[in-house]
Formats: structure tokens, C-alpha cells, sequence
């Protein structure tokens, strides 16, 4: 875990719900608010493969068919994003998976659906931001 005033990088990436409602300004807007910096943006679909290895800790679920389906039928903005405990911040501010166990004032609290469209994907410890930004970045 990083002390209280680390300066690091997070792997955000908005999911095509995201996207398909409108919602990509609110989102980025909590982010920035929050004082967090924006460092990259990419648009990009998402193919199976990329999904696999993104999820590959699901790939075994049941419900990873859905999940596939899901995240490659559209465009995604992927986003590296910087500022102190970036990776608990974000995932603050993300809120909990299921958008019914989110608390409101989440991001998933209060715009997000479904346990699977659940609008955006957080990276949930510096490994992971590392490794998601290199799956996503070249």
C-alpha cells in the first residue's frame, strides 16, 4: 500500500454504457474534481482477446460470456490518471461492483444499472494499474 501522499497512476476505462449513455463528461468531471489528473485517453475497441487478458481472474466464472459480450460490442475510453492515492480514490469514487450495493454520490451509486453493465472498470492496487495501462498503452 502507498503512504498518504504517493503520487501515482490509475487505470480508469469507461465502458461502452458509458459511453452509450451519455455519461462520459459526468464521469471525467468527478474524476477532476476530485483532484485527480488526467494523463491519457484512448479510445479503442475492445477485442476477446484484450478482454481475456484484461479479465483473466474471471475467465473461469459462468458469467464471463456476459461479461465478454458486454465489454467488446462497443468503444471504450481507456484513461491513465494521476494524483495522490490515485488507486483508492478512484475506487472511492467508482463505488462498489453491484450499482445496488454502491453508495450514492458513487460513480456506479448513481448512474450505474446492472452488476455487469456497471459503466466503468477501476484498477483496484498499483499492480494492477501497472499491468492494465501496459494491456492498454503501448
Amino acid at each position: 500500500m502507498s503512504d498518504s501522499n504517493a503520487v501515482e497512476r490509475t487505470f480508469v476505462m469507461l465502458k461502452p454504457d458509458a459511453l452509450e449513455r451519455g455519461l462520459i463528461g459526468e464521469i471525467i468531471s468527478r474524476l477532476e474534481r476530485k483532484g485527480l489528473k488526467p494523463v491519457r485517453f484512448l479510445w479503442r475497441a475492445v477485442s476477446p482477446e484484450l478482454a481475456a487478458k484484461h479479465y483473466e481472474r474471471l475467465t473461469s466464472k459462468p458469467f464471463y460470456p456476459l461479461l465478454e459480450a458486454y465489454i467488446t460490442r462497443g468503444p471504450v475510453l481507456a484513461s491513465i490518471w494521476e494524483g495522490r492515492d490515485a488507486v483508492a480514490v478512484v475506487r472511492r469514487l467508482v463505488g462498489a461492483t453491484d450499482p445496488a450495493l454502491a453508495e450514492a454520490g458513487t460513480i456506479r451509486g448513481d448512474f450505474g444499472l446492472d452488476v455487469t453493465e456497471n459503466l466503468i472498470h477501476a484498477s483496484d492496487s498499483p499492480e494492477a494499474a501497472e499491468r492494465e495501462i501496459g494491456l492498454f498503452f503501448d
